[in-house]
């Protein structure tokens, strides 16, 4: 049998995830049992939720253990098979998280086809952060023709297919990004009809600019000043999907004035409709996703891009970075091909 690489939780980190929050080992793999398969991992997904499974603070989910593996989704191949499900060589969607060998019983597989698209979208546009802007902006953004949607981390996994749905269905998208870069790939390559930095000293106002009447669907995955920003441009009846709160994933402390009285108030007085969730809460829409992203991809309404980190030790690192910004589209980690 081979040897398995693994990253494991080393420490739960404060503020700021540490390289030494992780260590890398090296161990046997089990010989398999009747119904067992052994995965080679060729793709893991690195996504922001991961930096709260680090931490033991009350969330829907139970945090990683101290020792255990990180978890996350990957792609992988079937190395070897005592299960009559799988054959040697097949490709499957799981979430075996930061290794490059695993057991699985074949519970929660979902055989993937590689001539149908690159197995890598299966994290990515047509796996977990599609089906995240898909549902989430769909059933409670619920955008019309001739709306304004604005999203934040428009170049991002999720942030990317918000916009580009929102044009789908006829509204009009802004997103918000960080850097020039990100901002000009946001209008051309993703067609959004208009792109603000996050960096610009005068974000608010410009974003003002290019919601002139006002904003009708938030898709919240970020937080902080961008929130701060939005706010006040919230149309009457406007609607907030909230799926993340990317920057304030690494505070360790909130200070400053009491802001929520006032939002409340606004909430109420604008018949505002703000409302968190969690993809899996969706899953019976799950047939739908695929058939409609499917569709538009090959029509070419859907782009995306992938941001491909090569090596399983280089996954702490890349991780660190896509808290801060520094991925440019959906994160991988290539781990072997």
């Amino acid at each position: 049998m081979p040897t398995n690489t693994r990253i494991v939780l080393a420490s739960r980190p404060h503020g700021r995830p540490k390289p030494t929050d992780f260590r890398l080992e090296t161990v046997d793999v089990p010989a398999l049992r009747d119904g067992e398969v052994l995965l080679e991992t060729l793709f893991l997904s690195l996504d922001p939720y991961m930096r709260g499974r680090m931490s033991d603070a009350k969330s829907y989910a139970k945090p990683v253990e101290i020792g255990a593996v990180m978890e996350g989704g990957t792609v992988a191949r079937v190395a070897e098979s005592r299960n009559a499900k799988f054959g040697v060589g097949d490709i499957v969607l799981a979430h075996t998280g930061w290794q490059s060998f695993a057991i699985s019983d074949g519970a929660g597989l979902r055989k993937l086809d590689p001539a149908a698209a690159p197995v890598s979208t299966a994290l990515g546009v047509l796996g977990m952060p599609g089906f995240t802007a898909y549902a989430g902006l769909l059933t409670i953004g619920r955008p019309k023709a001739g709306e304004t949607i604005v999203v934040a981390a428009a170049s991002g996994a999720v942030g990317s297919v918000v916009g580009q749905i929102a044009r789908i269905k006829g509204a009009r998208a802004v997103g918000i990004a960080g850097g020039p870069e990100k901002c000009a790939f946001v209008r051309s390559e993703l067609g959004f009809d208009a792109a603000v930095d996050h960096r610009s000293p005068d974000f608010a106002a410009e974003l003002k600019a290019s919601c002139p009447d006002g904003i009708d669907v938030y898709f919240e995955n970020v937080g902080g000043h961008v929130w701060d920003a939005v706010f006040p441009l919230l149309n009457e009846f406007a609607r907030v999907p909230v799926c993340g709160l990317i920057a304030q994933y690494n505070a360790t402390e909130h200070s400053g004035t009491d802001r929520l009285p006032t939002m409340m108030r606004e909430v109420l007085t604008r018949s505002l409709t703000i409302r968190g969730f969690i993809q899996r809460e969706f899953l019976d829409q799950r047939p739908a996703f695929y058939r409609d992203m499917a569709g538009w991809i090959s029509e070419g309404k859907v782009r995306y891009r992938e941001d491909i980190v090569d090596g399983l030790e280089n996954a702490p690192d890349a991780f660190i970075g896509l808290l801060e910004g520094q991925n440019f589209g959906k994160l991988l980690v290539r781990v072997a091909t």
